[in-house]
């Protein structure tokens, strides 16, 4: 078939067309029909494959973040037993009911032995935790800077913990004190455990 007949194919009458002109058209027809359902179909297709792709990728570095701690299981075991210990062992620190009398004594003769002069010493009401009660003592004490310091050190090794708050260091207006002495007020937190009722 000569290319030049082609522009004499009168479409309207296709059955006339020579045998060249019908095969070729129709591999036409059916590679653009191929052509559109290939494109619509796999389209979705391929979305959806670059979305399990991503998916992947995801999935890899959390399977890869859950073996190490997998094969850090036994270590994380044992540093959890030792946490516990460690827990177990400050709970111990922590006074029962039947104990807060005797520490809070503790810290009233912790001041004295310091050389402190106790202006005020006032137990305030207890706070409730989640697993401990918070007792705070607000304190009031004159003294020397190194006197406070002493005190502070006194505490520190109390076998029961209890913690300063809220330091406040003023100098002296009285005219009665003399010298360097200062004032100090703080809130003193001692803490009870919460036993399982």
């Amino acid at each position: 078939m000569d290319i030049s007949k082609l522009n004499e194919l009168d479409f309207n009458n296709a059955g006339s067309w020579p045998i060249a002109a019908k095969i070729g058209t129709l591999l036409l027809v059916a590679a653009a029909v191929a052509g559109g359902v290939l494109y619509f179909d796999t389209q979705d297709q391929i979305q959806a494959l670059e979305t399990l792709q991503r998916d992947e990728i995801k999935l890899k570095a959390e399977f890869q973040r859950k073996q190490k701690k997998a094969a850090n299981l036994e270590a994380l075991r044992r540093q959890l037993a030792e946490m516990e210990e460690i827990l177990q062992g400050l709970l111990r620190q922590l006074p029962k009911s039947t104990d807060m009398d005797d520490l809070i004594v503790d810290v009233s003769q912790t001041g004295l032995a310091s050389g402190l002069e106790s202006d005020t010493f006032d137990p305030q009401g207890e706070v409730k935790k989640e697993f401990y009660v918070e007792v705070p003592i607000k304190i009031k004490v004159t003294g020397k800077y190194h006197e406070f310091g002493n005190f502070v050190s006194g505490l520190a090794v109390l076998p029961r913990i209890v913690t300063i708050h809220d330091i406040v260091i003023k100098g002296q207006k009285e005219a009665k004190k003399t010298g360097d002495d200062l004032t100090m007020s703080a809130i003193a937190k001692t803490y009870r455990y919460v036993e399982d009722e």
